[in-house]
C-alpha cells in the first residue's frame, strides 16, 4: 500500500504554502497591532478610542465568521476566501493611511470582517481538498503559523514603530497578502472543489442579527472590564446580551455540553480562553512580583508558544490518540497555569515558570488542532462551515469572557494574581471534564484511524 502524500508533496505544496502564508499574515497582524497601538493612539489623538480599535475587530470577526461558515457550505470556500482577503487588504489600507482615529477604527473593523470570512473558509477548504488522514497535519501547520507570529510579531512591530513608521505595520502586510492569496489560488487550480453542497439557510438573516448582538455584547464586556468600576454597567449589559444571543450561534445543546459535536465550541473555548486569560496576567505577575524585565517575561510566553508548536507537531504525527490530546491537553493547561502560581513564593526558582508555560503550551498545542479535525470528521457533508463557525465564535466569546472575569477578579481582590489565575485553572479543569463527552462520540484511536 502506497504511503499517503504529505502536505508539502508536489500535489499539495502550493496550496499548503499559500494556506500557511495567509494564516501567518492574519496572525502577525493580530499580534503586531498590540505593540503599535499606543503609538497609533497617541499620534492620531485617539486614546479615547484605544479599546474600540480592538473590540471593533473582534465584533466584525464574529459576524463574518457566521456569514463565512454558511457561505462556504452553500457556495464553496473560494468565494468567501476571495472576498475575505479583499476585505482584509482594504482594512489594512484604511488603517495604514488613516488620518484620524475614527478612520483607523473603521479600518480595523473591515480587517475583522476579512479575517472572519477567510479563517472559516480556509477551514472548509481543508475539508474539501485534503483527505481525512492529512487533516491533523494541516491543522498542525496552522498552529505553527499562529505560533511564529506570536514570537516575532511584537518584536518586528516594535522595530518598525521605532525605526520607520507605524503605518508600515499595516501597509507592509498588504504587499505580502496578495502574492500569498495568488499562491493559494494556484494550489486550488484543477481540483474538484465543490461549488456548494448545502442548501441556502432560510434563517441566516436572523443568525447574522444574533451574531451582531453577540459581537456587541463581547465588545461591551471587553471594553467594560477595562474601565474597572466605571465599566460595570457596560459589563452587565454585555453579559445579559450575551446570555440571550450566544445560544443562537452555537450548536444546539452546546451550553449544556450535549455529547458529541455540540460540546466542541464550549470545550475549545474553555481551554483556549483559560490559557489566553492566564497569559494576560502572567507577564504582569512576573514583572511586579519577581522583578523580571518585559523581555524576560516575554520569553516565558515565547516558551509557551514553542510548546504549542511542539504539541501540534506531535499530534500531527499521529503518535498520540484523540483522548490523550484533548483530555490530556486540557489537564496540561490546568497543571501549567497552576505551576506558574508557585512563583508567587519568593523562594521558588523562576525556572518553574518556564517549565510551566512549556507544559501549558504542549497542552493547547495537542488539544486545539485535534478539536478542529474531529469537528470536520463529525460534521455532515455541507455543514463543515457552519460547525467550524460555531467553534470559532465559541472560542472568541469564551476568551473575551475569560479575560474579563479573570481581570475583574484580579481588580476586586486588590491585585491578587492568585485569584485571577485560579479562575483560569478552573476553566481548564472544566474542559478536562467535558473532553470525554466530545471525544468518545467521535470514536477511539489515533487521528489516522479515525479518518480512515
Amino acid at each position: 500500500m502506497a504511503a499517503p502524500a504529505g502536505v508539502l508533496s508536489p500535489r499539495y505544496r502550493a496550496l499548503s504554502i499559500g494556506l500557511v502564508a495567509l494564516v501567518t499574515l492574519l496572525a502577525f497582524e493580530a499580534m503586531a497591532v498590540a505593540t503599535a497601538m499606543p503609538v497609533v493612539a497617541r499620534e492620531l489623538d485617539g486614546m479615547s478610542l484605544y479599546n474600540l480599535a480592538f473590540s471593533a475587530t473582534l465584533a466584525a470577526s464574529v459576524i463574518a465568521t457566521v456569514l463565512g461558515g454558511r457561505w462556504s457550505d452553500v457556495r464553496g470556500p473560494l468565494q468567501p476566501i476571495g472576498v475575505g482577503v479583499g476585505a482584509f487588504v482594504a482594512g489594512l489600507l484604511l488603517a495604514g493611511f488613516a488620518p484620524t482615529m475614527e478612520l483607523f477604527v473603521t479600518g480595523r473593523f473591515v480587517q475583522g470582517l476579512g479575517t472572519g470570512l477567510t479563517q472559516v473558509a480556509l477551514y472548509v477548504l481543508v475539508a474539501r481538498v485534503y483527505p481525512g488522514a492529512m487533516h491533523s497535519k494541516v491543522f498542525a501547520l496552522f498552529s505553527a503559523a499562529w505560533v511564529v507570529p506570536s514570537m516575532v510579531g511584537p518584536a518586528i512591530a516594535g522595530f518598525v514603530v521605532e525605526k520607520a513608521d507605524w503605518r508600515w505595520i499595516f501597509l507592509g502586510v498588504t504587499l505580502i497578502v496578495i502574492p500569498s492569496a495568488l499562491l493559494l489560488w494556484r494550489g486550488t487550480a484543477g481540483r474538484a472543489i465543490e461549488n456548494g453542497i448545502a442548501e441556502p439557510a432560510p434563517g441566516l438573516g436572523r443568525k447574522l442579527v444574533w451574531a451582531t448582538v453577540t459581537a456587541v455584547a463581547a465588545a461591551l464586556i471587553q471594553y467594560g472590564s477595562a474601565l474597572k468600576l466605571a465599566g460595570l454597567p457596560l459589563l452587565a449589559i454585555g453579559v445579559v446580551l450575551l446570555a440571550v444571543a450566544l445560544p443562537k450561534l452555537l450548536l444546539p445543546g452546546s451550553l449544556r455540553a450535549a455529547p458529541g459535536l455540540p460540546t466542541a465550541p464550549v470545550l475549545r473555548g474553555l481551554a483556549y480562553g483559560s490559557l489566553m486569560a492566564a497569559e494576560v496576567l502572567i507577564p504582569l505577575m512576573l514583572m511586579n512580583e519577581r522583578g523580571l524585565s518585559a523581555t524576560g517575561a516575554g520569553i516565558v510566553l515565547t516558551i509557551g508558544a514553542l510548546g504549542w508548536s511542539t504539541g501540534s507537531w506531535i499530534k500531527g504525527r499521529g503518535t498520540i490518540g484523540n483522548m490523550a490530546a484533548v483530555r490530556g491537553g486540557a489537564a496540561m493547561i490546568a497543571v501549567g497555569i497552576a505551576m506558574v502560581t508557585l512563583v508567587l513564593v519568593d523562594s521558588m526558582p523562576l525556572a518553574v515558570a518556564y517549565v510551566a508555560m512549556a507544559v501549558a503550551g504542549l497542552g493547547i498545542g495537542a488539544l486545539h488542532p485535534t478539536v478542529s479535525v474531529l469537528v470536520l470528521k463529525m460534521s455532515k457533508e455541507g455543514e463543515e462551515g457552519q460547525n467550524g463557525a460555531a467553534v470559532g465564535v465559541g472560542e472568541s466569546v469564551f476568551t473575551v469572557v475569560a479575560v474579563a472575569v479573570s481581570g475583574a477578579l484580579f481588580t476586586a481582590t486588590g491585585g491578587s494574581y492568585l485569584a485571577g489565575l485560579v479562575f483560569t485553572v478552573v476553566l481548564a479543569v472544566v474542559a478536562f471534564l467535558l473532553a470525554p463527552r466530545f471525544v468518545q462520540a467521535a470514536g477511539a484511536g489515533t487521528m489516522e484511524e479515525v479518518a480512515s
